[in-house]
């Protein structure tokens, strides 16, 4: 698979797991589950398929040096750094532009560099098999995942089944009919029952050329700004050339940019054990229990305590008489909540950034 490229969107902050993720070590920086990194994961689970050198990374100024020193294997001038976040559009192009650049034919296996994959195998499966599609087809192919509950954190997409040939239909592949955002716990109730709705995993596969010929038909703007950086990439003017393009180029999701509106869009259906590790009450639920129901990492004395998770870090953390918490200690910061409340961890980072305390951020 000598046209395969990777390409790892590693440019977010992962503010529901604050105090562990900051802006200079964010979640796919962090040994969540194991003992590498998650973005390490990310990389090594598609080795198999991708090679280091046609792996690209797609991170932002402050985590450069951090993604350059996680991933040794893969190139320095592979690694591209956003000089602000503008979601994931830009970020798709700016990868797209300098894939084709070096290889017209190539096929882009476009993942978030934070998701945790169970069955690697069958992930692997599937991705080769999205590969070969958005080889065939000129397609843009995503990867919807099997619903197993009617979850409100995630995006979702609804796939026909009348319109999809036979072919695909049997390989679990359809054209996709529409997009649509997080739901409310009714709707999402609705979509489950549906039978043809898939959760949203934001991962994507197709040729670099056939994303730059939508991009160009939907988001004009973007891709004329993609043509000025595809002339800079390898020379001494590719900083300052992202550092003007990004001043003009609006945040717009790829999901939303392009793929709600381009006419040749799959959905391949995949069950392998995904997760998004959205926020500590899901690191929570894939993390063992011991006898009490709790989970614990580091120095941790607990009495009379039960279903609790809590991460020590380097500190000693007691606790007495507690249940149902989240508790994650930091050397300057110390995060408690209940359990099913750590979708809110967002506010409080929120919060310390309108209070301009930058340093705990």
């Amino acid at each position: 698979m000598n046209h395969v490229y990777a390409v790892i969107m590693a440019g977010g902050v992962g503010s529901r797991f604050w105090p562990r993720s900051r802006e200079k070590s964010p979640k796919q920086l962090l040994e969540i589950f194991g003992s590498r990194t998650m973005i390490q994961n990310t990389v090594t689970r598609l080795e198999q398929i991708v090679p280091a050198s046609n792996t690209i990374v797609v991170t932002n100024t402050l985590q450069y040096e951090d993604v350059l020193n996680n991933l040794p294997m893969v190139p320095p001038e592979n690694v591209l750094a956003e000089p602000v976040g503008r979601n994931t559009a830009p970020c798709v192009g700016l990868a797209a532009s300098l894939i084709e650049g070096r290889d017209p034919e190539g096929v882009m296996i476009t993942l978030p560099a934070d998701h945790l994959i169970h069955n690697e195998e069958e992930f692997r499966r599937i991705v080769q098999l999205a590969v070969t599609v958005a080889t065939e087809t000129e397609g843009l192919l995503t990867i919807g995942i099997k619903p197993t509950h009617p979850e409100t954190g995630f995006g979702y997409i609804q796939y026909s089944e009348d319109e999809t040939n036979e072919s695909h239909r049997s390989q679990g592949i359809f054209r996709v009919k529409t997009f649509a955002e997080k739901p409310n716990l009714e709707t999402a109730d609705r979509f489950l029952k549906s039978g043809d709705f898939l959760w949203n995993s934001g991962m994507f596969v197709w040729k670099a050329s056939a994303i730059l010929k939508e991009i160009a038909i939907h988001l004009p703007e973007l891709h004329e700004q993609l043509l000025v950086l595809k002339k800079s990439f390898g020379t001494p003017k590719q900083a300052g050339s992202l550092e003007q393009a990004y001043g003009l180029i609006r945040s717009i999701s790829i999901d939303y940019g392009v793929m709600e509106k381009a006419g040749n869009v799959f959905v391949v259906k995949g069950d392998f054990g995904w997760s998004d590790v959205g926020s500590w009450d899901e690191v929570v639920r894939l993390s063992p229990k011991d006898e009490h129901g709790s989970s614990v990492k580091g120095l941790v004395i607990s009495r009379n305590a039960r279903n609790n998770y809590v991460d020590a870090g380097s500190r000693i953390v007691a606790v007495v008489g507690v249940e149902d918490l989240i508790i994650i200690s930091t050397e300057d910061a110390v995060l408690i909540c209940r359990k099913g409340q750590s979708q809110d961890v967002k506010e409080i980072v929120d919060y310390i950034r309108r209070k301009q305390l930058n340093e705990y951020l």
